[in-house]
């Protein structure tokens, strides 16, 4: 008889992947990047055990955006008081804060569990082309 093969967390080896978001369109973008965070593309992903890699986003802040989505697309914030509804465009996102945008569209694509927050925390974004992490990537 043969068995599947389950993945053990204490089994997995984690890459490094950098992905330079130059020109690219951001929805694809993320896409790939929760993909890659589930670990997905791995022959032994097992879907109750974090198996993805590392993901550093470097040029952030010159993804495309398809149609009208920098001015009508708004995110909503809300604290739990009366009255404390906030709305930021997406545009102002992408120039103040292009790390929290990513995360925001990431976390979307990801399991809502203890599961999906430990795989979001392996996620890093940069605005331009550099980052710390050199150390971590091979080759």
């Amino acid at each position: 008889m043969k068995f599947t093969q389950m993945a053990k967390a204490n089994e997995i080896e984690r890459d490094w992947i950098v992905v330079d978001a130059t020109d690219k369109i951001f929805g694809r973008i993320i896409t790939e990047v929760a993909t890659l965070l589930r670990g997905k593309h791995k022959p032994s992903y097992t879907p109750h055990v974090d198996c993805g890699d590392n993901v550093i986003i470097i040029n952030a802040s010159k993804a495309k955006f398809t149609g009208a989505k920098l001015e009508d697309k708004n995110y909503f914030t809300h604290s739990g008081y009366f009255g404390s509804t906030k709305t930021h465009k997406m545009s102002d996102m992408l120039e103040k804060n292009p790390e929290k945008l990513y995360k925001l569209a990431t976390r979307g694509m990801l399991p809502k569990t203890k599961l999906g927050k430990v795989m979001l925390k392996k996620l890093k974004v940069y605005a331009g082309s550099e980052h710390p992490h050199t150390a971590q990537i091979k080759g």
